[in-house]
C-alpha cells in the first residue's frame, strides 16, 4: 500500500505553492477554490489548503476499500467518516493511534494507477 497524498494546511497557498515548486519539483495540478493540488513525477500529490490536515492512501478499487474499512471498523480503529460512495469516487476516515486523519479513497486516475492493495495486520496497541 502506498502513501497516495497529504494534505498540508498552510497560511498562504500561492506561497506554498511557489516553495514547492521551485525547491521540490512538485508541479500545479490543479486548483479546487482556495485549495491547490500539486504532484510530482512519481504521483504523490500534495494539497495545499487554509485548514484540515490529513494522509491519503488511494486503493485498487471499491472493494479494496469496503475491505480495509471493515477490517479497520472490526479491529477498533476510530472512524471519523463512515464509508461513502459518490458517483466515481469512494472513502472512508479513520485516525491512527496518536490522531492523525486518514483518508483511504479509490478514484479513477488514468495517469497514474493506482497500486495499492488491502492487508490483514494486527491492530495497533490501544484500538481494541
Amino acid at each position: 500500500m502506498n502513501l497516495n497524498h497529504i494534505h498540508l494546511h498552510v497560511a498562504s497557498v500561492p506561497r506554498a505553492a511557489e516553495f514547492y515548486e521551485r525547491y521540490f519539483g512538485m508541479r500545479q495540478l490543479v486548483w479546487h477554490g482556495d485549495m491547490a493540488f500539486m504532484r510530482d513525477d512519481a504521483g504523490m500529490d500534495l494539497a495545499l489548503l487554509p485548514s484540515w490536515f490529513h494522509i491519503g492512501f488511494r486503493l485498487d478499487g471499491r472493494a479494496a476499500v469496503e475491505a480495509l474499512h471493515r477490517t479497520l471498523q472490526n479491529e477498533g480503529a476510530p472512524m471519523r467518516a463512515p464509508f461513502t460512495v459518490e458517483d466515481d469516487f469512494c472513502f472512508f476516515r479513520c485516525a491512527d493511534p496518536d490522531g492523525h486523519l486518514i483518508e483511504v479513497y479509490f478514484e479513477p486516475d488514468p495517469a497514474y494507477p493506482a497500486r495499492a492493495t488491502a492487508t490483514t495486520a494486527s491492530p495497533p496497541a490501544g484500538w481494541s
